[in-house]
């Protein structure tokens, strides 16, 4: 016996059911894990705040670790080699977004991979170290945010600071490209001003305190700059300042809880908000190409009036009184 209005109901209820299939697998798909990989060169305050703001600019974005979103993060520990076995392992694990926090990391990422959307943080000049062509949209995977520091505005904090100072010592690493890019630019600013600049190379953490040594007799304040050796190793530049009684004055508002006299520069937390709403965007389907590299146009001053006078000096009430943060 045939029942063919039977077979016509089994029929709609398969269509149906593969419809429903189709139509679940469509949203499982727009709701599937995201995943996002960030490495780091080294670990210190200030790209550790980077870190933290971009995770948490994406959980505001509704992109959660742990629910919706695997977060990795792995920190090359200062070295370079490492920092690029990080990025190859990366690059291979075809993620949706990889960041790198400071020129290096980005560096080995970049190298690892012209797939993969890279989103750089605190690189201070990316077309200098050769992480794009230009501060346009790069027509590449890579973009990100810039923390280039305000050099002019620095100049004049090391002028109310210390008053009487001709002579600028700076720390810096001569295998960071930022690094060697923030002191032909102070070279440059510098010119045909009272003020010199005297260099202390620190090839790496170690060599930081040693580096600090050295300008003692042969500069009347010390500059630290958003050198990742420096910051990593800060402690020991603020142990031979107050033995020497020269003043610090940092690019690193970090750095002054850390024991600089004074500091005027980027929140390292906010521009990993900034750079975070760069991934999201990424996450949402921009392509990284076509979205110009950033800079941060806030700068807040922070003072430690008692590092201060460890350290030789006193600061002007009135550059206290104008500071966002005091340390105490």
């Amino acid at each position: 016996m045939k029942f063919p209005f039977l077979r016509s109901a089994i029929a709609s209820v398969v269509l149906l059911s593969l419809a429903g299939v189709s139509a679940s697998g469509a949203a499982f798909a727009a709701s599937a894990d995201k995943t996002v990989v960030v490495t780091a060169i080294v670990e210190h305050p200030a790209l550790d705040a980077v870190r933290d703001g971009v995770k948490d600019e994406l959980k505001a974005e509704g992109y959660e670790a742990g629910k919706n979103l695997k977060f990795e993060y792995q920190s090359a520990q200062g070295n370079t080699g490492t920092a690029a076995q990080i990025a190859r392992k990366y690059a291979g694990s075809q993620p949706d977004v990889a960041v790198a926090i400071a020129t290096p990391s980005a560096q080995a990422l970049v190298s690892a991979t012209k797939t993969v959307p890279i989103v750089y943080a605190a690189v201070t000049d990316p077309v200098a170290a050769k992480l794009v062509k230009s501060w346009d949209a790069s027509g590449t995977n890579v973009t990100g945010v810039s923390d280039m520091s305000p050099l002019d505005k620095q100049i004049e904090l090391i002028r109310k600071v210390a008053p009487k100072a001709k002579r600028i010592g700076v720390i810096y690493s001569p295998g960071e490209a930022n690094s060697v890019s923030i002191v032909e630019s102070l070279k440059k600013l510098l010119a045909g001003t009272d003020l010199t600049l005297v260099e202390a190379a620190a090839a790496r953490t170690i060599d930081v305190p040693s580096a600090a040594q050295s300008l003692i007799g042969k500069a009347d304040v010390i500059y630290a700059p958003t050198d990742n050796n420096v910051m990593s190793a800060f402690e020991g530049i603020v142990k031979v300042a107050e033995q020497a009684k020269l003043p610090v004055v940092a690019a690193d508002t970090g750095a002054v809880k850390r024991g600089a006299a004074a500091a005027i520069g980027l929140n390292y937390y906010d521009l990993g908000r900034q750079t975070g709403k760069i991934v999201v965007r990424i996450l949402k389907g921009e392509a990284p190409g076509k979205i110009a590299s950033q800079t941060s146009t806030t700068f807040e001053l922070y003072v430690n009036p008692k590092a201060a006078l460890k350290q030789g000096l006193t600061l002007p009430a009135d550059l206290v009184k104008s500071a966002k943060v005091v340390e105490q």
